[in-house]
């Protein structure tokens, strides 16, 4: 374990980047977005996220291993009503859409360094009340932590002094094998049903079937599709169940070319699954050369998007005197 500089935001605030190693993996995290800048698994020359070798590439990029919050993914006109009350947050997308706690959120600040250990370490932050909108202030802590057999195990807690919304959600992107595109890992989901999305990419209000569908993951198969090129712009959360449960798995993704399973498991009820396919051209990354559309996927446990305007959603209201433990682990089996 070992703490260093890694550079310094646009304010003048010094980065911190923690070193890990347990279970076979080694994981850097800086202290700006308890962020996850990269991550190793012995034996296995390529890294398994995507990422930049120093801090000037990371405001840019499209969430590259941050800590989305304080409501991850995306919020249709930035408004909801709490408890009879309205509330305006932010529309940091393209002005329509709030996403993943604002222009100013979690994913985007530094982080206290709260205790650590070779094998694991702690963060935490104060959301004031305000911020993009939110009410109350929300105490965030997380806790990354490598297990043996290859786990890397993240649990976000929260408490808030008054009602409010909390979904902190892990936005790493994950690659497998190392090569430019990860159409052909394969992937499972134990989703039956997923929600459709509008232009704005926010839930209709429908849940519906996977089957039959271009959605349905329930057995192992390639990301990719028939067709032209084989692309799917997938950016959707998978209905994995209607509350939060004990942790159970509820995904698997393989690369075929390297061997190398990531098994996910989680207490949330919704994954968000993103493909990659608006990552745009960048400065080189932790392989040595730019990334691209489909560069790396992402698998976001998480509340369901929009969850506060939709009854039947999978919701993210926290309330005084209530914590908050959202928990996954990310197994890595190389064959």
């Amino acid at each position: 374990m070992a703490i260093e500089e890694f550079g310094q935001t646009a304010a003048g605030e010094t980065v911190h980047r923690i070193t890990l190693e347990g279970g076979g993996l080694t994981a850097r995290i800086m202290t700006w977005g308890a962020t996850l800048q990269e991550l190793r698994l012995e034996g296995h020359a390529a890294p398994l996220t995507l990422g930049f070798p120093d801090f000037a590439s990371y405001p840019a990029s499209p969430y590259f291993g941050q800590t989305a919050g304080r409501h991850a993914n995306r919020i249709a006109g930035g408004k909801f009503m709490l408890d009879n009350v309205a509330y305006q947050l932010e529309c940091n997308e393209r002005g329509v859409t709030h996403l993943h706690g604002g222009s100013a959120g979690i994913a985007k600040r530094i982080w206290t360094i709260d205790n650590h250990g070779s094998d694991h370490a702690v963060f935490s932050i104060i959301d004031p009340d305000g911020q993009s909108g939110y009410p109350g202030t929300l105490k965030i802590e997380t806790r990354y932590e490598l297990r043996p057999g290859g786990c890397m195990a993240i649990t976000y807690t929260s408490v808030t002094d008054r009602p409010t919304l909390a979904n902190i959600a892990h936005h790493s992107y994950f690659n497998l094998d190392g090569s430019d595109s990860i159409l052909d890992h394969e992937l499972m989901m134990a989703a039956d049903h997923y929600l459709p999305v509008d232009a704005d990419q926010i839930p209709t209000g429908e849940i519906r079937p996977v089957e039959g569908t271009d959605f349905d993951f329930r057995e192992l198969r390639p990301i990719r599709r028939d067709g032209p090129d084989g692309q799917v712009p997938y950016d959707h959360n998978f209905c994995i169940s209607a509350g939060r449960e004990p942790v159970r798995t509820i995904a698997l993704a393989r690369s075929i070319r390297s061997g190398i399973a990531m098994e996910l498991r989680s207490t949330e009820p919704g994954l968000q699954f993103y493909s990659g396919f608006k990552i745009k051209p960048s400065d080189p990354g932790l392989n040595g050369k730019p990334y691209g559309p489909y560069a790396g996927f992402c698998l976001e446990t998480q509340s369901w998007p929009d969850s506060p305007n939709h009854a039947g959603f999978a919701g993210a209201v926290l309330r005084p005197g209530e914590k908050r433990v959202q928990h996954t682990e990310h197994v890595f089996i190389s064959s």
